[in-house]
């Protein structure tokens, strides 16, 4: 299991190279929920999203022999972002890997930034083409099932921990705690689960009591049909949001959220891409359905514990277009 120390860690190695995003409260989607919400503008991020960090960390961590063979990512769209721009930043030669129904921008950045982009006609293609290029002695950065990904993600928990309102800048004492007027739960997005398992490990130790909620798209739901089945299964992947698709979760990402989440919920893509225009009509920010799907799933929550809860979103990413999200919406027939 990550560790806080882990993370500060991270933070500490990361420093300089990512942005420390906002921590905000949002007057708009506190009047829509009806209750505190604070969101934390992780799609103000270098590279317009989370991944940064975790593969800062990782690529800062690798030997000089490794970064000098090259690296290899997976992607449904915003690691390979932010591997390839991250890379070529340190130097180093990284080649990605995506399917086919991953944003047609993102592919454009990752190729902008140098990297090498081969294309597959799935997702699970994509991860074995990922395992054979590092069998010929790329060296791997996996999206979610590494220790030092998990912990570069997690910054993004730490630095909310001390940034929300009631946060506690020290990392202890009862300023921090959920209960002495800070935040009592927070959602987070899942894809292959490295954020929500950092994001968790961070609040936990810095924040004791406050609940986490994981929140995942039906079509892209690894997580909850792993908690259902006890350990990471294989899913078929049909959801629109690329960037929450991996086929499976790690034992790693399973554990942490076996262990500190209080429950995954699933909403459909429609809600989703609801929740992509809210954020804009009402938060005033421009996030990605991963991130949209966050509003619906608050409401779920707030009818479980209830109207007292102070909110904290992750909004993870910003990387859809504009013409996607209203293609998304005709489709939809979302106004």
């Amino acid at each position: 299991m990550i560790g806080i120390s882990d993370i500060e860690a991270a933070a500490r190695l990361i420093a300089g190279h990512v942005v420390r995003t906002p921590t905000v409260p949002s007057p708009g989607l506190s009047a829509l929920l009806e209750v505190p919400v604070t969101a934390k503008l992780e799609l103000l991020q270098r590279t317009g999203s989370f991944k940064a960090r975790g593969a800062t960390a990782k690529l800062l961590s690798l030997s000089e022999a490794d970064r000098a063979a090259g690296v290899v990512a997976v992607s449904g769209g915003n690691h390979a972002i932010s591997v390839a721009v991250m890379a070529d930043s340190l130097g180093v030669k990284a080649t990605v890997v995506m399917p086919k129904s991953a944003p047609a921008r993102a592919v454009e950045i990752a190729e902008a930034a140098g990297a090498t982009v081969r294309l597959t006609d799935t997702m699970d293609g994509a991860f074995a083409l990922m395992s054979q290029l590092q069998a010929d002695g790329l060296s791997l950065v996996h999206p979610f099932d590494d220790p030092v990904v998990v912990a570069g993600q997690g910054t993004v928990g730490l630095e909310l921990a001390d940034d929300a309102p009631g946060g506690d800048a020290s990392g202890g004492g009862a300023a921090g705690e959920a209960g002495a007027g800070g935040l009592t739960d927070v959602l987070v997005s899942i894809g292959g689960g490295a954020l929500i398992s950092g994001v968790a490990a961070a609040l936990h130790a810095r924040l004791p009591g406050v609940r986490i909620w994981g929140v995942e798209t039906e079509g892209a739901q690894a997580m909850s049909e792993a908690l259902a089945a006890g350990g990471p299964r294989p899913v078929p992947l049909s959801s629109i949001v690329s960037t929450l698709s991996a086929p499976a979760v790690s034992q790693l990402t399973y554990d942490h959220v076996s262990d500190l989440v209080s429950d995954v919920l699933v909403v459909p893509d429609a809600e989703a891409v609801q929740g992509t225009l809210d954020l804009a009509n009402h938060a005033k920010v421009w996030a990605e359905p991963a991130a949209g799907c966050l509003v619906p799933a608050a409401r779920r929550v707030l009818e479980r514990v209830g109207g007292e809860a102070r909110l904290g979103l992750v909004l993870c990413g910003g990387n859809a277009t504009t013409t996607d999200v209203m293609s998304w919406a005709e489709r939809f027939d979302l106004r």
